[in-house]
């Protein structure tokens, strides 16, 4: 062949991969923390406003039955990126666990694949991060102010700023700074917005002048949910002053707060004259009991939404970002939280249970040409079917050992069928004395096993108990939706191959 033939035949490669490298789709996952689904306005909420994450609901997919397979954050992030369940990838809990860097996750596939892949912010999984392309992330839980950073070097830097703009501005950087001629991934990980609840200075007070109305079970009594009663972690007694509410006792423990005493002069200043003016207010009250209970629900939810507005502005300094480099059109974006938080429903805040408003996530995505904008889907979808969605996505086979199926023939309204039931399991003994639990939700019931710090069992009629009030468990005339429920759970078990749930049920597990 002659040298000119030769030339254009490898010309000719060169084009080839270069245009299928750019058909295939550039993925952006945004990772909150905390952040509860009945706090965004595409979810209904029509005290607060989510421009950001409203847009990829009017121009992609809203998931109203998103779930979580343990609603707690490391695990949460371990599921997301393996496809697998807790006992799968070992990661089961904060306290013990360290997530196995070795084994596959859908990022060494695309890595492997050849997309640039990047995790930029909260990575919270114990053990540096493997498979990627490039990551920056916060060591442990992070801060909101002046966060230190590690690199891929093992060196360590402290950025002066607010934690989710600097997020937001090192995922640009970053993007500012890839191939062009290869898709990317680039998982965006906020701190967003997990306790503490520091909002940016420029939106202290944003909700000061609402007053938001109380849960209809914010005074639950926990009749007939044995776990429910010796749980630590209500709004009344367990939210703290000094560390939560920012109404320190003296400027002495004030100072001793490491959130707060890393802020520089200019955020200090800013910080103190709002939140002294609150104290000197609610010292001129002398609240107790109900009033000053209903008084830090008040405070909570004005700092917790006041965190979420800074994360829902970058989130559309993200979709600003891709309009701007003409990148909309060829990038799946999708937005979830590690799990569904508490807004004062059963009188609590924080996660961990399979009562819904744990259990449940926010989840929207926009894939431009495959999903119809503004659209709503009620399918059973799970964190654990990122990783399938995004390999089949980007033309990649899904790893056998996978346990997540692809949500797109759902999306794309193929005769596949979604499922009819999920588990879940959530492992943590400690903190907020919550009790281990498992169990499985399907279209009408929830049926729950805890056992550990509590042994028993609930069962809930969805349908008419939405807020998971009354236990039906043991009571007469549901002998027969008890056993039907077990016999599913017992298939999920098996299915998912819990060997501990499996030997609790007392059941065989290949």
């Amino acid at each position: 062949m002659r040298l000119r033939n030769w030339m254009t035949v490898i010309f000719s490669l060169a084009v080839s991969s270069t245009v299928w490298a750019q058909q295939r789709p550039n993925v952006i996952i945004i990772v909150s923390d905390d952040h509860a689904y009945q706090a965004i306005s595409a979810y209904g909420n029509k005290l607060v406003k989510t421009p950001g994450i409203d847009r990829i609901a009017n121009e992609g997919t809203r998931f109203d039955r998103a779930y979580v397979t343990n609603s707690i954050c490391g695990p949460s992030r371990a599921v997301i990126l393996t496809g697998k369940y807790s006992h799968k990838n070992g990661f089961k809990d904060n306290d013990h666990s360290r997530f196995d860097g070795s084994q596959n996750s859908f990022i060494k596939e695309l890595t492997k694949s050849g997309y640039q892949t990047a995790w930029i912010g909260k990575w919270h999984l114990e053990t540096k991060p493997q498979g990627f392309s490039f990551w920056e992330i916060l060591p442990g839980q992070g801060q909101y102010y002046n966060p230190d950073f590690l690199q891929m070097d093992s060196s360590k830097t402290r950025l002066r700023g607010y934690a989710t703009n600097i997020i937001e501005d090192l995922a640009e950087n970053w993007l500012d700074k890839r191939d062009t001629t290869k898709p990317f991934c680039l998982v965006i990980g906020h701190k967003a917005t997990h306790r503490e609840w520091l909002p940016d200075t420029t939106d202290l007070g944003r909700y000061d002048h609402i007053q938001f109305p109380l849960p209809s079970n914010f005074y639950d009594d926990y009749n007939g949910r044995k776990a429910a009663a010796v749980q630590d972690m209500t709004i009344a007694k367990t939210m703290t002053m000094g560390y939560d509410l920012k109404m320190f006792e003296s400027d002495e423990e004030e100072n001793k707060d490491g959130n707060i005493n890393r802020m520089d002069p200019a955020q200090r200043a800013r910080f103190d004259a709002y939140y002294k003016a609150i104290q000197k207010d609610l010292q001129a009250q002398h609240l107790s009991g109900n009033s000053l209970t209903e008084w830090k629900y008040q405070r909570y939810m004005r700092d917790y939404l006041s965190t979420a507005a800074a994360l829902d502005r970058n989130i559309n300094r993200t979709l600003d970002y891709l309009d701007k480099h003409q990148l909309t059109k060829n990038t799946i974006v999708i937005y979830l939280s590690d799990q569904g938080f508490y807004l004062g429903e059963h009188g609590w805040f924080d996660k961990r249970w399979m009562y819904e408003e744990s259990f449940r996530t926010p989840m929207l995505m926009r894939y431009p040409g495959v999903l119809k904008p503004g659209t709503v889907n009620k399918d059973f979808v799970m964190n654990l079917d990122i990783a399938p969605t995004v390999l089949e996505a980007a033309g990649v086979k899904i790893p056998s050992d996978m346990q997540g199926e692809s949500m797109l023939p759902l999306l794309k309204h193929t005769k596949q069928k979604g499922r009819d039931a999920m588990y879940y399991h959530y492992y943590e003994n400690t903190v907020h004395q919550v009790s281990p639990q498992f169990g499985i939700k399907t279209q009408r019931y929830k049926l729950i096993r805890y056992y550990e710090r509590v042994e028993g069992w609930e069962l809930f009629d969805l349908d008419t108990d939405k807020s998971e009030m009354n236990n039906l468990y043991g009571k007469k005339g549901y002998e027969a939706i008890t056993a039907q429920l077990k016999k599913q759970l017992s298939a999920l078990i098996a299915k998912y191959e819990d060997t501990e749930a499996a030997a609790l049920m007392k059941i065989e597990v290949k």
